[in-house]
């Protein structure tokens, strides 16, 4: 250690010349103070589509892939899938509540019943998408929904019968060697078609497929894909 001294005038001088040099001293010395002692946290890898949204991550690390057997779970997202049509998916997450409070909590009893009237106040509600075939296939899709239930029992068992009530673990590398559809969602849009449901495109099936765990389609790099491997 090297002691200097220094009378009153000096010091003063080296102070006033040096104050800047001082603030960046101190301002980088409080950045290394809030870094916790020990080792690093490692930054998890995960799919690219969140960005750094944190709404998106949020949705991508609790949500996207875990397999959903709950029938007004199931509803939400059939509902959700149909009214992104066009748009991208974040623009349906940010607007998520407002469609809870809009479609009474997906309860797709209630829904099955919304008249013109309703159809009509739904049409004014800013917080949705507010496209009259997308509301009016909603309606249309819940009472599609109640007849799958009376004659499976739940639209859970009819639709993971497609996949044997197991999801199909997908090794995909990149997002480019991610399918838009398949031979699969082509067979169940088609089925869904028939059975009356309304936006059941293959595009919107497959993405219902992977928002709903029925496939995992997260990256191999990615940390939720080996999490989802025995779901």
């Amino acid at each position: 250690m090297i002691l200097i001294f220094l009378n009153k005038n000096h010091l003063f001088k080296l102070i006033k010349n040096s104050c800047i040099i001082c603030i960046l001293v101190e301002n980088n010395f409080n950045r290394r103070a809030v870094k916790a002692p020990g080792k690093e946290q490692k930054m998890k890898v995960r799919c690219p589509w969140p960005s750094d949204d944190k709404l998106m991550i949020k949705y991508h690390d609790k949500e996207w892939g875990v397999p959903i057997h709950n029938d007004k779970k199931l509803f939400e997202f059939l509902i959700l899938e149909g009214f992104q049509a066009g748009l991208s998916w974040r623009t349906i997450l940010y607007k998520r509540e407002n469609f809870r409070k809009a479609f009474d909590n997906f309860d797709f009893n209630k829904v099955a019943k919304y008249n013109k009237r309703k159809i009509n106040s739904l049409l004014k509600d800013a917080g949705i998408i507010r496209n009259k075939l997308k509301i009016e296939g909603a309606v249309a899709n819940a009472k599609a929904f109640i007849k799958v239930r009376k004659e499976f029992g739940t639209f859970d068992k009819y639709i993971w019968g497609f996949v044997d009530g197991k999801p199909i673990q997908n090794n995909i590398k990149s997002v480019k060697e991610a399918p838009a559809k398949t031979k699969l969602s082509d067979k169940i849009s088609d089925d869904l078609k028939k059975r009356g449901f309304k936006f059941v495109g293959s595009t919107i099936v497959y993405a219902h497929m992977q928002a709903t765990g029925m496939v995992n389609d997260h990256l191999v790099g990615c940390f939720r894909h080996k999490g989802l491997e025995t779901k």
